[in-house]
């Protein structure tokens, strides 16, 4: 599902299913040992995936750590991001020389807790989230969550500037339908994000906002969120 949204240049991996225990670095396990089953599972999934996706650029398998607010912390001339969501993770990597930051999520395509759209939209999201269609096929407002996941993780590692939901307003929209009709509950999108202030990215250039992809498959929201670096 990732390797639909990123850019050629974006090297991903994704997985329904769960795999990579054995493969885990020493310090990697240490994070998770006292952890619950579930956790453990989504953990070694995602760094395999991480894995898969270095492979794909040409690097060899290293550990994946958390750094400051979990960012993953990815080999030297690497930006990248991981995701996931039950029944589902992902990996999206690229070299620095070709893409400022990457943020991917990934969701349940269905209907937010009460109370959470609340404390996530702005007036303009909400509005947006008006004239989104009801085709009974995407739950908007989760896919608004995913893609100000994104943001944030496109937005943080690059700036390190905190941001709060309310500060990155996301204007979703359907691609056009194809000629051959879609899979049942499938669809595809795009989105705008605009941050309400401004930040810097790594050679100085401001920046204040991203362009991004979404993709609705198997029950999940997979949205991406990506900078590249001006040719």
């Amino acid at each position: 599902m990732i390797a639909q949204l990123v850019p050629p240049a974006v090297s991903s991996a994704d997985s329904f299913e769960d795999h990579g225990w054995d493969a885990l670095y020493p310090e990697e396990r240490a994070l998770v040992r006292n952890a619950v089953e579930s956790r453990r599972r989504e953990f070694a999934t995602a760094r395999a995936c991480a894995r898969a996706a270095l492979s794909g650029l040409g690097l060899p398998p290293v550990p994946i750590l958390p750094g400051v607010r979990n960012v993953p912390q990815w080999p030297t001339g690497v930006v990248g991001s991981l995701t996931h969501c039950a029944g589902y993770r992902a990996a999206a990597v690229a070299h620095s020389t070709a893409f400022h930051a990457i943020g991917i999520d990934a969701e349940p395509n269905e209907a937010l807790p009460d109370g959470v759209l609340g404390s996530i939209a702005t007036a303009e999201d909400l509005r947006h989230l008006d004239a989104a269609p009801r085709d009974g096929v995407v739950h908007w407002p989760r896919l608004l969550f995913s893609a100000k996941e994104s943001v944030y993780k496109a937005w943080f590692p690059m700036t390190g500037i905190e941001l709060d939901f309310a500060d990155a307003t996301v204007h979703a929209v359907a691609d056009p339908r194809p000629t051959a009709a879609p899979s049942a509950g499938e669809a595809t999108g795009s989105f705008t994000a605009r941050i309400r202030f401004q930040g810097q990215t790594p050679d100085g250039h401001p920046v204040s906002g991203f362009s991004g992809r979404w993709l609705v498959r198997r029950g999940i929201i997979v949205t991406t969120a990506t900078l590249p670096v001006p040719a």
